[in-house]
C-alpha cells in the first residue's frame, strides 16, 4: 500500500468514526425530545431528525397495530403532533438505550444501526408502563447532517407497573459527626 493509499484509508476510517458519533448524537437527540414530548416540544426539530422520505413504523403483533406506520417527514411529524397536548400525554417518560450496533457504509454516507430500548413511562392519567423494544434504523448523511431514513420499533416486552417517581427520601448512610 502506498503512503497515499494509507492516508486515504485513514481518512475514510476517521469519516466512519465521525459518522458513528454523529449518528449517536442524532438518536440521543431523538430520545431526549421524546422524553419531553409535550405541547412545547420543537416539532420542526424533531421532524428534522428524519429524511424527507423517511419511514417510521411499529413492528410485530403489539406495535404494528398500536403505532402503525408513517411515510415521509410530514406524516411522521403529524404522528408526533398527536402526543403534543396539554396536559402532556406523558407525565414522565425516560428512554434508555443499550446493545448498540452501528455499521457505517464504506463511503460513510449511510448506516444501519440498532439498539435495545427500555422505556419507563407514566401517563397523564398517572398509570405507568415499562416497555422494551428492538430499534432498527437506517440513517443517511445529507449535506453532512445524519438523519433517520427508516425507524422501526418492535416490542420485546410490555407491562403496566406501579408509579415510577416517588417523593420518598432516598436512603443514604448517616453522616458521622
Amino acid at each position: 500500500m502506498t503512503p497515499e493509499q494509507q492516508i486515504a484509508e485513514l481518512q475514510l476510517q476517521v469519516r466512519r468514526l465521525q459518522a458513528e458519533g454523529l449518528i449517536r448524537a442524532c438518536i440521543t437527540r431523538y430520545m431526549a425530545l421524546c422524553d419531553r414530548l409535550n405541547a412545547e416540544t420543537p416539532l420542526q426539530e424533531l421532524a428534522g431528525l428524519f429524511t424527507e422520505d423517511a419511514t417510521w413504523e411499529g413492528r410485530g403483533a403489539l406495535y404494528s397495530g398500536r403505532f402503525g406506520g408513517y411515510r415521509g417527514r410530514e406524516a411522521i411529524a403529524a404522528m408526533f403532533r398527536t402526543y403534543m397536548r396539554t396536559p402532556a400525554h406523558f407525565a414522565l417518560n425516560v428512554h434508555f438505550l443499550c446493545s448498540e450496533t452501528i455499521v457505517v457504509s464504506p463511503d460513510a454516507l449511510s448506516a444501519d444501526a440498532s439498539w435495545v430500548m427500555l422505556q419507563t413511562s407514566t401517563f397523564a392519567d398517572q398509570n405507568s408502563h415499562l416497555n422494551a423494544a428492538q430499534l432498527t434504523l437506517k440513517l443517511r448523511s445529507e449535506d453532512g447532517v445524519w438523519r433517520i431514513a427508516q425507524f422501526q420499533t418492535e416490542n420485546l416486552f410490555s407491562r403496566p407497573t406501579g408509579a415510577w417517581n416517588s417523593s420518598a427520601l432516598l436512603p443514604v448512610p448517616a453522616q458521622d459527626s
